[in-house]
């Protein structure tokens, strides 16, 4: 299995002049951990986590120590940016690592492994077009693991699916991340409400090719607010 049949590909991001406070709440909204960070041609600059996030609570906690602790402390301009800046610009991570389509998950697993990073955006023509995250890659190989191939004929119909989903059923599919192997289809992901779960089946159960649906799908937790 590639990247591509496996990645989730309608990405939640942001602009270099997206606001720190703004994307909290898109991480809090989609129950996601990291946002890639987009320019023009949706070029990826940089990925926005819960850790570059996190910098800046951090920062407050040090500000209130004792002076002469501060004293001793290191002072350096790009930490000064990181935990202080408001835009995505100056909090991001730059450059991050990507990959393209046709990366074998085994080969993917070992890069998130060698730089301790938890996803990677997944590029084409140097444009952002999906990206994997270490939950992606465990539903992939779970697939694998049943000795089961992917085939042309399975990334049609998954393509059919998301499509379906997208533009008729009122589901966001950016929570979704949906694995078709032989015909056969895993749904996961978050949905708001039980009739949104049953309309994502139904999509894939009524697509042309799809031998069955296992649908894996959760809800949205409590408290989070919809979109």
């Amino acid at each position: 299995m590639l990247a591509a049949d496996v990645m989730t590909q309608n990405v939640i991001t942001v602009s270099p002049d997206s606001e720190v406070r703004e994307i909290a709440t898109l991480l809090l909204e989609h129950g996601i951990s990291a946002v890639p960070v987009v320019g023009d041609g949706n070029k990826v600059l940089g990925i926005v986590s819960e850790g570059d996030l996190m910098r800046r609570v951090e920062n407050d906690t040090s500000s209130r120590k004792s002076w002469w602790l501060r004293l001793f402390a290191g002072h350096d301009a790009a930490d000064y940016v990181k935990s202080h800046g408001r835009r995505a610009s100056e909090v991001m991570t730059k450059d991050p690592i990507t990959i393209e389509e046709d990366m074998p998950l085994h080969k993917i697993s070992r890069l998130l492994e060698k730089h301790r990073i938890k996803r990677v955006p997944v590029v084409r023509d140097d444009q952002l077009v999906g990206i994997v995250s270490r939950s992606n890659l465990l539903r992939g190989f779970s697939v694998s693991a049943n000795e089961a191939s992917v085939s042309a004929d399975d990334r049609d119909i998954r393509e059919a699916i998301i499509k379906e989903v997208d533009e008729n059923t009122g589901v966001l599919s950016d929570r979704l991340n949906v694995i078709v192997s032989d015909g056969n289809v895993q749904l996961w992901g978050l949905v708001e409400s039980q009739q949104q779960k049953m309309a994502v089946q139904v999509a894939a159960e009524n697509t042309a090719g799809v031998k069955a649906v296992e649908n894996n799908l959760g809800f949205v937790p409590r408290g989070v607010g919809a979109i």
